[in-house]
């Protein structure tokens, strides 16, 4: 006939954290001779079944991860050959697992208007374990602090902020607690340093406006604003819009940087000027300066060889087109050459080469006195102007060699 038995079952650690495994022991006592064989089903209330196997009258299993409160344990032996089955309870308890918060922020120290990053970092306190969830509270201190809260993800939790006035800042990272974990707080100083000093940029132009081909200065200063005072240093970079513009980069000197250009096309440019910045001032644009180029005065001159000439000579006449100060560069288009005599009159219109000269070459005229004149047409860039009283003569041929007119 099979023996009787008690069950009797412990719970270790008792009571548990939030995280922390939790080991059932089970130990079967004969009131017989002998020792029980056999199994134990451990039935934890609110949490799983799990079954032991006996040895030496004893059998132990461990339950992970048990939610907060109380879980009634049931062990049943359930007996062998030589024993009867029997059943023993505990109480488990799960309590909240305490927390450590840590808040920590990058960069430490920061400037003036930087954005700084503050993360609170909410671990459990060992035995406890797991992955706290809830929010943090930041309080921070001084000029441009606040109370902002933030979500937890993965333990931690973070705040930007760009508001932070100069000086020290206390922070505060309050953790709110969870169903499974105990609030808790971590403090930090966070040091805000000046930032670079503001600069004010102006932008002057030498000659406004100016005529194609004239140079133009552009002369931009670079002052710290009150009350700051000393010297920024770096460079000034000068966009400028339009035919002949572009992006140009000169260094400061003396706080003013210049850039001299004889480049720009006709019409309306807009001009900036913008400070680099260094470590002690900060970057700055100037208004924008609108610089009017408008078309250089040219000067036409006229020549011909020989002056005179024989009748039946051939006669070169040659227009020279330049530009009139304080213009500069090579006209370009035509020159319109008119020869009058009497009435006859002869007209052609030459191009303008690269260096600024148009030929009238080879031309046979008639004895006598030529009023020649040489109209050039103007460009783009260029005005036009010419010579109306060039006189050309023409004598009779010693040969008797007679040219027609």
């Amino acid at each position: 006939m099979a023996s009787p038995t008690v069950t009797l079952v412990t719970a270790a650690p008792n009571p548990a954290v939030a995280g922390q495994s939790v080991t059932l022991t089970a130990t079967v006592i004969p009131l017989g001779a002998g020792t029980p064989t056999g199994t134990v089903t451990f039935v934890v209330g609110g949490g799983p079944t799990l079954t032991g196997t006996l040895s030496g009258g004893t059998t132990s299993v461990t339950v992970p991860n048990l939610t907060l409160g109380t879980h009634i344990v049931t062990a049943t032996y359930n007996g062998d050959v030589n024993f009867t089955s029997s059943t023993g309870t505990t109480a488990v308890v799960v309590i909240q697992a305490s927390t450590t918060t840590s808040v920590i922020s990058a960069p430490d120290p920061s400037t003036l208007g930087q954005p700084v990053t503050f993360t609170a970092t909410v671990t459990p306190v060992a035995p406890g374990a797991g992955v706290p969830t809830g929010s943090v509270t930041f309080i921070i201190g001084g000029s441009g602090g606040g109370t902002f809260v933030q979500p937890l993800s993965a333990g931690t939790a973070t705040l930007s902020l760009s508001t932070l006035g100069v000086g020290t800042h206390t922070v505060v990272a309050l953790y709110g607690g969870s169903a499974d974990f105990l609030a808790s707080s971590g403090t930090d100083t966070h040091t805000v340093n000046p930032g670079p000093a503001a600069t004010t940029t102006t932008l002057a132009s030498s000659v406004n406006p100016s005529v194609f081909g004239q140079p133009v200065t552009f002369t931009a200063t670079v002052t710290p604003n009150l009350p700051t005072t000393g010297t920024p240093t770096g460079s000034v970079t000068f966009v400028i819009s339009g035919t002949g513009g572009g992006t140009f980069t000169e260094p400061l000197s003396g706080g003013t940087a210049t850039f001299i250009t004889s480049g720009l096309g006709t019409g309306s440019h807009t001009v900036t000027a913008t400070y680099s910045g260094d470590a002690d001032f900060a970057t700055s644009t100037s208004a924008p300066l609108t610089q009017t180029v408008d078309m250089a005065n040219s000067i036409t001159s006229l020549s011909s060889n020989p002056n005179p000439a024989e009748e039946g000579t051939p006669i070169d006449f040659v227009a020279f087109v330049a530009a009139m100060a304080p213009g500069g560069g090579t006209p370009t288009g035509t020159v319109a050459f008119t020869l009058v005599m009497g009435t006859t009159t002869i007209e052609m219109s030459v191009p303008v080469d690269a260096f600024g000269f148009a030929f009238l070459s080879d031309q046979i005229l008639a004895a006598g006195t030529w009023d020649v004149s040489a109209v050039y047409s103007g460009d783009a860039n260029f005005g036009a102007s010419g010579v109306s009283d060039y006189t050309q003569v023409v004598t009779g041929a010693v040969s008797g060699v007679q040219a027609i007119a």
